[in-house]
């Protein structure tokens, strides 16, 4: 099967790998290398350097994706696979390959359609979430899906819950594509009055403030990422929480207290332990270690910033 892929981060790269071991994929399309660093480097993609690595052609885009319908038209793809791709794709583009445009999109539909769906479930405190795979159409996430797959949240991070929807995605996709090339598969159509909508995480939505709830800030820490960092101000030192754990100490709330070598900060109805941090301007440390050179007083106010 002829095989054009849509995708740009790493949660892409292992349908695209999976893809390349299956089928031809004749071209794989990712957004603009980003520009980083102090010398303002252009840095590819995730995925535009995994189609380089297996030899596949690699082409940048960005909207509207309806002028590179040639590029995509001379390829002849049976099937567009789409993964975090962050574009719509216009009708001339879903109307073009003979399967259809699928997509690997991290939730159970119809729930946490949007761009962050793995972030939201567990800021609403989700057991469980999934991976579906769905054919796209001009809506938000809205097509009929094909397969799901579900799997625990606990108290896991979303970055490691995204590793591993992203394999099982991967895993999903290509027996999707066995079914569509046996005829075999099978539509559903998601309902509407039970969708609901996965924005972009902001700063805002992750920021620690001493009045909510331990269980709200252990969540809002595990949906942080590089992008919105849940960060807080202790003294006079702002850092980063990248790790941490619900405490028993008692801790009066906006204060810190030191808890067998752990920094526990307080909240509204307890202590949340911190086990991993990043201080302003450094890599990440362990919070025992921080606490120790940051000789913190006992009782010491810590704050939100943003």
């Amino acid at each position: 099967m002829r095989v054009v892929f849509m995708g740009t981060p790493a949660f892409a790269v292992p349908s695209l790998e999976a893809l390349a071991s299956h089928h031809d994929v004749v071209l794989a399309v990712s957004r603009p290398d980003a520009v980083s660093g102090r010398g303002g480097c252009a840095k590819p993609s995730e995925v535009k350097q995994a189609a380089l690595r297996l030899g596949i052609p690699a082409l940048e885009c960005c909207a509207p994706l309806g002028d590179r319908l040639d590029d995509l038209g001379c390829v002849s793809p049976d099937v567009i696979c789409v993964v975090a791709f962050g574009m719509l794709l216009p009708p001339e583009v879903l109307n073009l390959p003979r399967l259809g445009c699928l997509n690997v999109h991290a939730s159970l539909l119809p729930r946490f359609r949007g761009a962050a769906p793995i972030q939201r479930a567990v800021l609403e405190g989700e057991r469980a979430t999934g991976v579906s795979i769905m054919r796209m159409d001009e809506g938000l996430d809205t097509g009929p899906y094909a397969l799901q797959r579900t799997v625990v949240i606990g108290e896991r991070y979303a970055e490691e819950i995204g590793r591993e929807l992203a394999t099982i995605g991967a895993q999903a996709l290509i027996e999707v594509l066995e079914q569509a090339s046996a005829g075999s598969i099978s539509w559903t159509d998601q309902d509407d009055t039970l969708a609901t909508y996965a924005a972009k995480v902001t700063k805002d939505d992750v920021a620690l403030l001493p009045d909510i709830t331990v269980r709200e800030a252990f969540a809002r820490v595990r949906a942080a990422g590089r992008s919105a960092p849940a960060r807080a101000c202790v003294g006079d030192r702002e850092l980063t929480v990248v790790r941490a754990r619900p405490g028993s100490a008692e801790v009066p709330r906006g204060r810190v207290s030191v808890t067998d070598g752990l920094p526990a900060l307080g909240f509204a109805d307890g202590s949340l332990l911190l086990e991993v941090v990043r201080p302003a301007g450094k890599p990440d440390m362990s919070a025992a270690d921080w606490a120790r050179g940051a000789h913190l007083p006992e009782g010491v106010a810590w704050r939100c910033t943003r």
